[in-house]
């Protein structure tokens, strides 16, 4: 009895301890995860291939198209005039810059002047009795010889004998000395050679200017250049009368001006070449830093993306099926700062319009629409 007792507790014990496995085995069992198949959302835009331009970016300072230094010919004492020689002042056309003090001068003149009309009084009788013919020409001359006045033409000759005869009297000489003076004293004036603006000035009324002495410099406030460096590849895509789109630094103000000439040499230590842009405007003011948008020429059946979407220098991603990404070749054709042009693209193809992290060819993903 004891043995059947001992023998029905260990089946029971067994039993138990089973169970007791099951339950906790049971219990520490996790659920089956339960995956869900994730597909990405994108922003998509159809390919629309048209004639893009191609835009170069370049910056430079702009300079006066007509500007000049103001340099004394002559030497006197700089005269005070009806504006002041200062920077800032404006000038008209052919108004006086400055004038030099040319009394001294005007004197000597008058005695050369003075000079020339006794040489000639001196040989009247001469012609009178040698050529006769000749007389009423010269007495002509003579007549309307006057000393406030600039020196008429000598007459012409009519023989090689008149001629000889006049120049061996110094009559030629005198003559020239007194028409280099004339030439001289319009120096002792500088006017204006077009409206503008005095932007340096280095005298004072009252100033000794020496002959050879720079005064200043004045420019024309109505058109400036903009000398640009473009790099050398692009040259063939450069062309005079191109338009130009140009914005001050902080991109507040925008001027539109046009490429009127384009150096013919390649600068060989940076590879590139010069191009010269003409802009008017009256808020311009030399020295100002313009950044300049030059459309160099236009890329028929091209497209215009973003650089980011580019994948390896030479593909994009397309959306087939409106679900499942392709990468395709396409032909990079001009790369801007920010975009670029490309060719490969068919109309209606969906590309990318934002770049997908993680993106595959093959992936599927959701057009958001």
């Amino acid at each position: 009895m004891r043995k059947i007792i001992l023998a029905v507790l260990g089946l029971l014990f067994i039993f138990g301890a089973i169970a007791l496995g099951n339950y906790f085995i049971e219990k520490n069992q996790k659920p089956k995860p339960k995956f869900r198949k994730k597909v990405n959302t994108v922003f998509v835009q159809n390919v629309q291939n048209s004639s893009v331009p191609i835009v170069l970016s370049a910056n430079g300072n702009l300079v006066a198209k007509n500007k000049i230094d103001i340099f004394s010919e002559v030497q006197g004492v700089l005269k005070v005039s009806k504006k002041e020689f200062k920077p800032g002042v404006y000038y008209d056309k052919g108004e006086t810059l400055l004038s030099v003090n040319s009394d001294e001068f005007k004197a000597s003149l008058q005695s050369q002047k003075s000079n020339l009309f006794n040489l000639i009084t001196s040989i009247l009788p001469d012609i009178r009795l040698d050529y006769p013919t000749e007389f009423q020409k010269w007495e002509h001359f003579l007549k309307g010889f006057d000393i406030a006045k600039k020196v008429p033409e000598l007459p012409a000759f009519a023989s090689n004998k008149e001629k000889y005869f006049i120049s061996g009297r110094g009559i030629l000489t005198s003559y020239y000395n007194v028409k280099n003076l004339e030439v001289r004293g319009s120096k002792f004036e500088i006017k204006a050679p077009f409206t503008g603006v005095l932007t340096e000035t280095l005298v004072t009324s009252g100033s000794l200017v020496r002959a050879g002495q720079r005064l200043g410099e004045f420019i024309d406030t109505g058109a400036y250049e903009l000398q640009v460096s473009i790099n050398s590849e692009f040259a063939d895509l450069l062309m005079v009368g191109n338009s130009v789109t140009l914005t001050s630094l902080n991109k507040s103000k925008r001027y539109v001006g046009k490429v009127v000439r384009i150096n013919g040499k390649i600068d060989q230590v940076s590879q590139t070449i010069t191009a010269f842009i003409e802009v008017r405007h009256p808020d311009l003011k030399e020295g100002m830093f313009l950044e300049a948008q030059l459309v160099a020429k236009s890329e028929d059946n091209a497209f215009e993306i973003s650089r980011k979407l580019l994948v390896d220098n030479n593909a994009v991603y397309t959306i087939k099926n409106d679900s499942v990404l392709t990468l395709q070749k396409i032909i990079p054709v001009y790369f801007g700062a920010e975009n670029m042009v490309i060719k490969g693209l068919q109309d209606n193809d969906k590309i990318l319009s934002q770049t997908l992290p993680g993106a595959f060819d093959g992936m599927i993903v959701k057009i958001n629409k």
